[in-house]
């Protein structure tokens, strides 16, 4: 896991950065938590789920956003709850 993650403080750019994904069906997810003005909204604890998440190589993330399969890790359930919303 990256030390962002770790300590934090994710920086918005950053993590703007990381939201763009090689998949258009994670993209289109994603995109919309931007144009949502959701990121903004999200608590420091909550960027650093975002961005351990974004972590996950596409295929691995879709599914999990998807609903397809379930993240390893149960304190990131929050976080996918969010994505699987939108």
């Amino acid at each position: 896991m990256d030390d962002a993650a770790n300590d934090q403080t994710v920086n918005m750019g950053r993590l703007r950065w990381h939201c763009r994904r090689g998949l258009l069906e994670l993209d289109l997810v994603l995109q919309r938590v931007i144009d949502r003005g959701l990121l903004e909204e999200l608590s420091e604890q909550q960027r650093a789920e975002l961005f351990e998440l974004l972590h996950y190589d596409d295929i691995t993330l879709l599914a999990i956003v998807s609903g397809r399969a379930e993240c390893e890790e149960p304190r990131l359930k929050g976080m996918v709850d969010l994505l699987r919303s939108v």
